[in-house]
């Protein structure tokens, strides 16, 4: 089965102040590190892209199985720019990882857990789970991803996620990191104070 890992990186990063997807994490912007991260795991990646775009562009990997998307509605939220990769996925596609780029620190091996369990169980989502809270990424699949697609624009891609959540499959990890959502600048000085920076 064809997976295609995205990457959403197309917000303001308003709430910390410069573009999340330029911060450093080991050496690393954000987005670099995370495009080599889902490069040897699935088949081809695609990163959203919108507020900063070229600059942002500039800092991907560059690879031939990694691609970069402009959504020019980046600022209705990130069901657009879901959608925006989805599309882009390619209707061929079935199975995608989805990654939000503020979420750097989640582990390689955790990925790889995460993928196990979607070949392993068939289910329709694999969700990470961190001392019983849910955490990202997340594996949708084929049908999952339609769902998503039809959404309205006032819609929150967690409506679909939630309605699935009888179905899904949940990993239990030790990997802090796929809760580690950094969206402010106190949330990115804690990457370094939990040790994972």
């Amino acid at each position: 089965m064809k997976t295609v890992g995205l990457v959403l990186a197309a917000g303001r990063s308003s709430r910390m102040g410069r573009d999340k997807a330029l911060l450093d994490y080991r050496g690393r912007p954000f987005v670099t590190h995370l495009g080599w991260l889902l490069l040897p795991r699935v088949d081809r990646v695609v990163v959203v892209l919108g507020h900063h775009a070229g600059r942002i562009r500039e800092r991907l990997p560059a690879s031939p199985r990694l691609s970069a998307v402009i959504n020019p509605d980046y600022d209705r939220g990130m069901l657009s720019s879901l959608q925006c990769g989805l599309r882009a996925g390619g209707e061929e596609t079935g199975r995608f990882l989805w990654a939000l780029v503020d979420h750097p620190a989640v582990r390689g091996r955790t990925l790889d857990r995460l993928l196990a369990a979607a070949n392993r169980s068939g289910a329709p989502l694999v969700i990470p789970r961190h001392r019983g809270k849910r955490g990202h990424p997340v594996v949708l699949s084929r049908a999952i991803a339609t769902e998503l697609l039809a959404l309205p624009s006032h819609e929150s891609p967690q409506s679909v996620v939630r309605a699935h959540y009888t179905r899904a499959c949940f990993v239990d990890v030790q990997d802090r990191g796929v809760l580690l959502d950094v969206d402010n600048p106190a949330e990115y000085g804690r990457l370094s104070a939990v040790g994972v920076r």
